[in-house]
């Protein structure tokens, strides 16, 4: 018996309790379970018995299933008898019910689904990895310099095991890459950290997703092919696509990418995306020969495109979880 088991113990308990329909089986199963004989007690001797490493999470577990398991039946009590009293005589049972409003999908989560359901339209599959990074993947194995400002205690969240919050999540592709061979097509969205001023268009706390194609003869021209795309389907046919030279230590060349949108109160050209041509460096570094392969990059944020189809001026309205603004999503 471990802490698991007894997690998976008071879910059935919880759910068999709920499921009660008249006090004699409600009291037969608080016997069973909290009684002097119950389960409850059964399981006690197992925590006298437990390493030491594993007794803090086990009693944890038991205490939570004696509290559940207290409180399920004390529920059902209370249904069992409201339904054995029966309706008042004044209810009118022609009124219509009340029901509760219900939920909606947060709009970095819509964002997500819509983003990842186009890259699968063309073949694209999604790729997920950790938050927290090692120094290797989010910057050495992207190729890049040691003196690069993006590594700085400023602008990077170190933590005291020499890990690190991942500022972007090009680190998925560099794992999925050693793991896999070309031809490659994934997409990772993702949480992203980076130390900044909150403000009407910067968050400490982020949102990316980020593409990433690798075959032979790959070329800027499927680069910009597969972003129109993606643009049109996802502003509107009218969007177009341009580049403007960048650099980016991960592509070479590197670009950034403007996407021109007629939609509602935003019209002209919106920086979008960073993209380019994965640097030769990066795809040897993983055991791809450059010679064979080559590849496309490229990373937009999320909350950038939630602020421009939602209309949203200040992405702090994103994060403050408000009943009012989420419900306009």
């Amino acid at each position: 018996m471990n802490a698991q088991d007894i997690n998976e113990l008071r879910i059935s308990a919880v759910e068999e309790i709920r499921q009660a329909s008249n006090a004699t089986d409600l009291e037969s199963l608080r016997i069973k379970y909290i009684g002097r004989k119950g389960k409850v007690q059964e399981i006690l001797p197992a925590l006298k018995d437990a390493a030491p490493a594993d007794k803090p999470a086990m009693g944890q577990a038991i205490n939570l299933l004696k509290k559940e398991i207290q409180e399920a039946i004390a529920l059902s009590t209370q249904a069992i008898e409201s339904n054995d009293q029966g309706p008042s005589e004044d209810f009118d049972l022609t009124l219509p019910g009340e029901w509760n409003k219900r939920g909606s999908h947060h709009p970095v989560s819509q964002i997500i689904d819509r983003v990842t359901d186009i890259f699968r339209s063309i073949g694209f599959t999604v790729a997920e990895g950790p938050d927290i990074e090692s120094v290797h993947y989010n910057f050495d194995a992207l190729n890049t310099p040691d003196d690069h400002p993006s590594r700085d205690e400023q602008d990077t969240f170190y933590l005291d095991n020499g890990l690190l919050l991942r500022t972007q999540t090009s680190p998925v592709q560099i794992r999925y890459m050693e793991k896999n061979k070309p031809p490659i097509r994934i997409v990772s969205p993702g949480r992203c950290y980076r130390r900044d001023t909150p403000d009407a268009t910067h968050s400490a706390n982020f949102h990316q997703i980020e593409g990433l194609y690798i075959g032979e003869n790959v070329s800027l021209t499927d680069l910009k092919s597969d972003l129109s795309y993606f643009a049109q389907q996802i502003l509107g046919p009218k969007a177009k696509v341009r580049f403007r030279p960048h650099f980016f230590p991960f592509t070479e060349p590197s670009v950034e990418v403007d996407f021109y949108c007629d939609l509602g109160k935003t019209k002209g050209w919106l920086e979008i995306a960073g993209a380019g041509i994965v640097d030769p460096n990066v795809l040897e570094a993983v055991g791809y020969n450059p010679e064979e392969v080559s590849g496309y990059a490229f990373g937009m944020g999320i909350e950038r495109i939630a602020m421009i189809l939602y209309e949203i001026d200040d992405i702090r309205l994103i994060y403050e979880n408000n009943a009012n603004f989420l419900a306009q999503a």
